[in-house]
């Protein structure tokens, strides 16, 4: 299967923190993707661009709060996230980019 470019438009980013890279001892990887992505969607994306087989798709959403930006307030958007378990085996490593 390869990658196609709506693969690209699903998957926004890795996310790399402290609770993602623990999450990458247990063999999951977390990206940012699109607000309207479905687990099914998210799977075959990530199949496709990284070339892994994926065992299971976990997403949170993560409401926007009101911050300061230059002593006025604003709002940052909602984020996706997608917790993708990989199979046996698989790996991404996400510090070298596409």
């Amino acid at each position: 299967m390869s990658a196609k470019p709506q693969h690209y438009d699903l998957i926004k980013k890795p996310i790399i923190t402290e609770k993602a890279t623990l999450a990458s001892e247990n063999g999951a990887v977390v990206f940012q993707v699109a607000m309207d992505a479905s687990k099914p969607m998210i799977k075959e994306a990530v199949e496709a661009v990284f070339g892994v087989k994926v065992k299971a798709v976990n997403t949170t959403i993560t409401k926007g709060k009101v911050k300061r930006f230059k002593g006025r307030p604003g709002e940052r958007s909602d984020k996706k996230k997608a917790y993708v378990t990989l199979e046996e085996g698989n790996t991404i490593d996400v510090t070298t980019g596409l």
